[in-house]
């Protein structure tokens, strides 16, 4: 997204060609008129990511149900009726789509299979409006294929579904909160889905797997969040081994590998929960953990391309304009490419 400031030597002229030009982008993004375009870009000083990171904001009040203000609760009762008043079906505003100036991918690129890998913590609930639009922001810059996604909560989907339309979202769940995974729908088509239950969790826990295609290799993805803390352990091995059986259904040959080690154990992206550096949860220890992984069974059949881990990324690591970062865990970025 650029944003273009103007110059003070700039003639009436030009400035009223800037505007106009910068309406017509604001428009065709956020899918509006161009009264409400200028109305955000002039109330903006006409910076582009500042006018729409406001429409944008409004818009996200409305899905996550943001309580009133103190100041709108003491609005007389004609102004609060008129709040209520239901409001026209507004246009589906697609944050994750590439720009039209992003640079064409390579060849080489073209045929990488990329993945994101997050827990968003939908459970905390502060500043979740713009947690979630830095998650979009995220999908915007590294564009994957996949995206598995842990503790969502509803209204956290409602978001993704309206603001993410270049992807097919998954659900793991309806209630309570749940795993999801979203496949970039230009490039990774879903063939069939279930959910595979774990029988005695306490945690809503469970098992998301799809079969897909991505440039006609047959792909079997799966992602879960297993039972959490200290006192869970038994539950997480018993909720761990029904995975490797589901895996063995497809085989399990010994070259299935954790990325993480099979990168060469990169320091920097050892730690996906590190409390020492995220400062989202206040706790009164300071704990490095490597929660969050991913595994890569490669194809056992003669003849049929495996892809190979090629680059993997903590993502997450800057903080957000509220002074908190999308989640308490870092995302996982991969790339995969196909070999021999």
């Amino acid at each position: 997204m650029s944003t273009i400031v103007e110059s003070n030597k700039t003639s009436g002229s030009d400035v009223e060609e800037s505007r106009t030009r910068l309406c017509e982008e604001f428009a065709s993004i956020a899918g509006t008129d161009s009264a409400v375009a200028q109305c955000y870009l002039a109330e903006n000083d006409w910076q582009m990511e500042r006018a729409l990171n406001s429409f944008f904001e409004a818009d996200l009040e409305n899905v996550f149900e943001v309580k009133d203000s103190e100041e709108q609760k003491s609005q007389s009762p004609e102004a609060k009726k008129r709040k209520i008043e239901p409001k026209p079906p507004q246009q589906c505003i697609d944050l994750t789509q590439e720009s039209p100036s992003s640079s064409k991918p390579t060849e080489e690129d073209d045929h990488k299979l990329s993945l994101i890998s997050w827990n968003v913590d939908g459970l905390d609930t502060d500043n979740l409006a713009e947690r979630a639009r830095g998650l979009c922001s995220f999908l915007v810059l590294y564009t994957p294929d996949v995206v598995f996604l842990q503790e969502l909560i509803p209204p956290y989907v409602q978001y993704l579904k309206k603001r993410a339309v270049s992807y097919l979202i998954i659900e793991g769940g309806e209630e309570g909160y749940f795993t999801g995974m979203m496949l970039k729908k230009s490039r990774v088509k879903l063939l069939e889905n279930n959910i595979v239950a774990y029988p005695t969790t306490q945690m809503l826990r469970n098992l998301l797997v799809a079969q897909v295609t991505f440039k006609e290799h047959k792909l079997c993805l799966m992602t879960s969040h297993l039972e959490s803390c200290k006192g869970h352990a038994e539950e997480r091995m018993k909720q761990l081994r029904l995975v490797m059986q589901r895996v063995a259904k497809v085989g399990l040959p010994s070259n299935v590998c954790d990325v993480w080690e099979h990168l060469g154990k990169q320091e920097h992206c050892r730690y996906t929960w590190d409390t020492k550096t995220n400062t989202n949860k206040t706790v009164p220890y300071v704990s490095r953990c490597r929660f969050d992984r991913i595994y890569l069974r490669p194809a056992s059949k003669e003849g049929v391309p495996r892809f190979q881990p090629d680059h993997m990324a903590l993502i997450g690591l800057e903080k957000l304009d509220c002074g908190r970062f999308t989640s308490d865990h870092w995302g996982i970025y991969c790339s995969f490419v196909p070999g021999s």
